[in-house]
């Protein structure tokens, strides 16, 4: 009767799996306990072919996701592509995401759409990018300010590096140490030989606590081991002004906006605050070739939101870096103090993070708060 039994229970099995030879040993053995191990060795195959079954469709949902992805990157955009812009219009991220829209729209025939969000430091702009669908159709140009913000805040409502996928960086703008022409030095090293002589005396001009001018000066203090008095002003143009006619010593500045100044011999350049002479202004020497380590620049980059598909960030990088090599956009970012640069995303990823790392320092060490005014 048990073999009767094992006989009835005796399944169909392919001759080629390994779990099926087993099987078929012990279902041919018979009796009771063979038809116990039949039963059990039944069961452990029918898991097996589940689990073949499910490995299958793993497989299939891949290989259509793939697929999905590779259309949907190779028709995007189907729709205009939104730019946010964490400043008022007619800023550098401004002027900056109107070129490469415009390149955009050349290569692709879609409109881009360039949308300002100032406030909050840039955090306004950030977080609504921040909160938009990782779709490809909402970018934003982070800047040197995000790192700053990210630095100086502490709860943000969004993370530049986990809500956001770089794409490229798009220019650095190095910063330019000048002096007024009353002040009898003509280098850097000069400038900290008086400034040991006279602590707290010399004045320098900044567009507010927390901005980049600011903690180039604080990071200047701090390598140089002098101390200077800050003098806080509304926008870049002021402290320029006031370094002319000798209210304050000594300003960071960006190029465009002080080189009228420079080249009407109304203030002296000493030295330009990135880690290597820029093609804007050649002739002068970098702090770091008197301070080692020392770097202060602005940058742009464009990011997307996190989750892009690869394949989207990929053709939004090649674009981009096309269109910065293009002559006229060299030119036009040179206009603006701007180097172009152009990356991969990867590097650009490692350059964002740098660039907060250095960020987080120069706060501690300036010891700045939020402007919240």
């Amino acid at each position: 009767m048990a073999t009767h039994t094992g006989q009835i229970f005796k399944p169909a099995y392919p001759s080629s799996s390994k779990v099926a030879m087993e099987m078929r040993g012990a279902c041919d053995g018979g009796g009771t306990q063979g038809w116990q191990q039949c039963f059990k060795s039944y069961i452990t195959f029918s898991f097996y072919l589940a689990g073949l079954f499910l490995l299958s469709q793993i497989f299939l949902a891949n290989a259509w996701a793939q697929d999905r992805s590779l259309k949907v990157s190779q028709t995007y955009p189907v729709k205009p592509v939104r730019i946010v812009v964490t400043s008022a219009p007619g800023t550098g991220p401004d002027i900056i995401a109107r070129l490469i829209g415009q390149k955009l729209t050349e290569a692709w025939g879609q409109q881009i759409v360039v949308d300002d969000r100032a406030g909050a430091s840039g955090n306004i702009g950030a977080e609504n990018a921040a909160r938009a669908s990782p779709d490809g159709y909402t970018l934003m140009i982070a800047t040197s300010q995000h790192a700053i913000g990210a630095a100086l805040f502490e709860k943000l409502n969004y993370d530049l590096i986990r809500d956001f996928s770089p794409v490229s960086l798009i220019a650095t703008a190095p910063f330019i140490l000048v002096v007024g022409l009353p002040v009898p030095v003509t280098t850097v090293r000069e400038l900290i030989t008086l400034a040991k002589s006279k602590p707290g005396e010399l004045r320098y001009g900044s567009s507010g606590t927390g901005g980049t001018p600011f903690l180039a000066a604080e990071m200047f203090k701090t390598l140089a081991g002098v101390d200077f008095l800050h003098v806080p002003y509304k926008g870049a143009s002021a402290p320029i002004t006031d370094t002319i006619g000798g209210q304050i010593q000594l300003t960071f500045s960006a190029i465009p906006a002080v080189m009228p100044a420079l080249k009407g011999g109304k203030v002296r350049a000493l030295g330009v605050a990135s880690a290597r002479r820029t093609s804007l202004a050649p002739e002068l020497p970098t702090i770091a070739e008197t301070l080692p380590d020392y770097e202060m620049i602005g940058w742009y980059s464009l990011v997307a939101r996190a989750g892009t598909p690869a394949d989207i960030l990929n053709k939004l990088n090649f674009e981009v870096v096309k269109a910065i090599k293009t002559p006229e956009l060299q030119e036009r970012l040179s206009s603006l103090g701007a180097e172009p640069v152009g990356s991969t995303p990867k590097e650009t990823a490692a350059f964002i993070r740098a660039q907060m790392e250095k960020m987080r320092k120069a706060v501690r060490i300036s010891g700045a708060k939020p402007d919240l005014n």
